[in-house]
């Protein structure tokens, strides 16, 4: 069976499963969590952090979720760790892995499998890439939008009002740039590597109307596994990818989780002024290399034309 029919299977028999489990507590009642917010593991029990009803449009860097990961060093100087959430339906039981990393002490560089016909996954990344992440979102066997590598130019820009841009220059700096300011990064011809992506989560800390609001071009109700990019204040990077946690780390890939306005919100709480969702779903996958080497992989059920590798700066 390939691994796309094994991921749908998979997530069938988990949806059957976590049916009767959600089922139990949807109305929140016995469990007294409410229906749209998410809650953090706080000991024994859980801690509601942020509501629908109350979500912020603007979020400070006091990154309260950031003091809640239990972080362990990482190959490259990257710190790595993992967040137990509550939430909604399926998001009921969700962990979030989290890296936080420095772009001057790894240097982040693009896999262009579309050049080749191919497609890639995180179990093709060297022994020497301390990081490695799907990058973008994807229209068939390309990536949608701006890709340059090594400084070349391999695919033109899209232009989408929430379609926002990870840019790396030669200084090592790594940019999320807003939808409006991509056509003055491309002009510029600064980007020795850059992916577009979308929506946007937050700009300059403040999250798009479009996640506020319904009826401006994004599902808000949709909930899927989610990947999402960001740089805090000081220009460290984080990249957070959900995993369904209900039954254990085997059903991880399967695509339950979050919403964007929720992905939104644990970007903004774990410090990020600007944000970007990568591709999730049965895509998204992660490698973080430990500190004395040994490699933590969360895969993918299926392989994607572009990743985004980080090696230690010699």
């Amino acid at each position: 069976m390939s691994p796309i029919l094994r991921a749908i299977a998979t997530s069938s028999a988990a949806a059957a499963l976590a049916g009767s489990a959600i089922g139990a507590v949807a109305s929140g009642a016995a469990s007294g969590r409410p229906a749209d917010a998410l809650a953090v593991r706080d000991g024994p029990g859980w801690l509601t952090w942020w509501r629908a009803d109350h979500a912020p449009a603007r979020w400070s860097d006091a990154a309260p979720l950031a003091g809640r990961v239990a972080w362990h060093p990482g190959a490259g100087g990257m710190e790595w760790g993992e967040l137990q959430l509550r939430g909604a339906s399926e998001a009921w039981r969700t962990r979030v892995v989290v890296v936080r990393l420095n772009p001057r002490r790894l240097e982040l560089s693009l896999v262009p499998a579309f050049t080749r016909g191919g497609r890639w996954t995180v179990a093709e990344a060297s022994r020497d890439a301390a990081l490695a992440l799907d990058a973008g979102q994807f229209r068939g066997s390309l990536p949608w939008g701006w890709v340059v590598t090594g400084g070349h130019e391999m695919l033109a820009p899209q232009y989408a009002p929430l379609a926002g841009a990870v840019v790396l220059d030669d200084s090592g700096a790594l940019r999320v740039v807003a939808p409006d300011r991509v056509a003055a990064e491309r002009a510029s011809g600064t980007a020795r590597e850059a992916f577009q992506s979308y929506p946007m989560l937050l700009r300059d800390g403040v999250v798009p109307e479009a996640l506020l609001q319904p009826g401006r071009g994004v599902d808000l109700v949709h909930r899927d596994a989610r990947l999402a990019l960001g740089t805090l204040a000081d220009g460290r990077v984080v990249i957070a990818l959900t995993r369904f946690d209900l039954l254990g780390p085997s059903l991880g890939r399967v695509p339950f989780g979050l919403t964007s306005p929720e992905m939104a919100a644990v970007m903004g709480a774990l410090g990020c002024r600007q944000a970007l969702l990568l591709d999730g779903g049965i895509s998204g996958q992660l490698l973080v290399r430990e500190a004395g080497g040994q490699p933590r992989t969360w895969p993918g059920a299926r392989g994607v034309p572009l990743g985004l590798i980080g090696r230690a700066r010699q």
